[in-house]
């Protein structure tokens, strides 16, 4: 367990995954695993490959893995805007009850007491995916707590929030509270597909679905199965 006096890796919070990556320096190199919040401490958990950690030598690398963090932005703006996309075609009462974002994919709960139907997939996938295709800009700031509700965005249920936050804003569509990693403008996505919706618990359901490269090769894998068959 590594404490840094400054880090670019992100923490594992608010549903998202931390960052992957490694720390070297003259004769040391180390894999970073996971990092986590432990005791108000962000601890990188670590592998040595090779070399000894030398606490009088403080000059250090820390790099994280640029690949994964790319894949992991786009699959939390797109969470933000699956959430928006199922309020604008399902009802007001969606609410977010969880969610999961990693780099292979990203998982979003909702409330809802019914199984989403072919129509409203699509149209769930058509907003979203008109949305990428828009390049829109995202902007985040942090500002007071109660003024950010003022404005309009959305703060998730049960959620315990400090007295500045951070709004992420992705034009005139979607304005959450979130501390999340995310891409610049949401051309970055590239493309957006729902791959399964099913039950979690009574008046909940659970979304899986997929973003950019990872995207693109589940279709390509069904698109083959398709012709073989």
């Amino acid at each position: 367990y590594l404490i840094l006096e400054k880090t670019p890796f992100y923490y594992e919070s608010g549903g998202q995954i931390s960052d992957t990556g490694k720390i070297y320096g003259e004769n040391l190199e180390i894999d970073v695993l996971e990092v986590q919040k432990i005791n108000d401490l962000i601890c990188h958990i670590c592998k040595i490959k090779n070399g000894d950690i030398d606490l009088k030598n403080n000059s250090i690398i820390a790099e994280i893995d640029i690949v994964n963090r790319r894949k992991i932005m786009s699959n939390h703006t797109a969470t933000h805007m699956l959430h928006e996309a199922l309020k604008q075609v399902l009802g007001s009462h969606i609410q977010q009850s969880g969610s999961l974002v990693s780099p292979e994919r990203l998982r979003f709960d909702y409330t809802h007491s019914t199984k989403l139907n072919e129509k409203e997939i699509k149209s769930i996938e058509d907003i979203v995916n008109a949305k990428i295709l828009e390049n829109l800009k995202l902007n985040i700031a942090t500002t007071n707590y109660d003024k950010a509700l003022k404005s309009g965005a959305v703060a998730l249920f049960g959620e315990k929030y400090e007295e500045d936050v951070r709004v992420v804003e992705i034009s005139d569509f979607s304005k959450e509270l979130c501390g999340g990693t995310h891409v610049k403008r949401t051309g970055d996505i590239g493309l957006f597909k729902i791959i399964s919706d099913t039950s979690l618990a009574s008046g909940v359901r659970r979304i899986s679905a997929l973003t950019g490269l990872e995207c693109l090769q589940y279709l390509r894998d069904c698109f083959q199965e398709i012709k073989s068959i």
